[in-house]
């Protein structure tokens, strides 16, 4: 028994050692706060692939980018219509289409009385919409959180000890 806690222990040093592996506060919080972003893009599924892709293509912790990714997909979830109602807002397109969501959460049987590709069309505009808004409010979310959760990081005693050895 002793030796199994041992051995778990050692297992959860090395785990924390890999995590802050060449991690700078700074850096690792910009990992997070990308992570929690993307982890917000109103399109289902896309987020777990795209925070692999830039973890690799910009270096970043891949663990503690998903994690983040992983922690946002409550508010990926709640933030669906408020996004696509802004993105309405901000694209106009001048006609109101025949599908109505609102009904069609009480009644999921309306999509019979409609083709597919206007349901497609329909879906299709919104995504759109939704993501347009995403984009507008990521960028100053980024900008704004990345300092401010670096001067947090910098407080825990594990990630200093990393910020005073890159500097020697």
């Amino acid at each position: 028994m002793r030796a199994s806690a041992q051995t778990l222990e050692n297992l959860r040093l090395k785990a924390a050692l890999w995590l802050r592996q060449g991690v700078s506060p700074r850096r690792l919080a910009l990992t997070l706060t990308l992570g929690f972003v993307i982890g917000c893009i109103p399109l289902l599924g896309l987020p777990t692939a795209l925070c692999a892709v830039i973890a690799l293509a910009f270096r970043l912790n891949q663990p503690a980018i998903q994690a983040a990714n992983y922690a946002a997909m409550p508010f990926q979830v709640v933030l669906i219509v408020p996004f696509v109602r802004l993105g309405g807002k901000l694209i106009f397109t001048g006609v109101r289409p025949g599908l109505d969501l609102a009904s069609l959460s009480r009644s999921p049987s309306q999509l019979i009385g409609h083709s597919s590709s206007q349901v497609v069309m329909q879906l299709g505009g919104m995504a759109a919409q939704a993501l347009l808004a995403w984009l507008l409010i990521a960028v100053p979310v980024v900008l704004l959180l990345t300092p401010t959760l670096a001067a947090v990081l910098r407080r825990v005693p594990a990630l200093a000890e990393v910020k005073r050895s890159e500097l020697a």
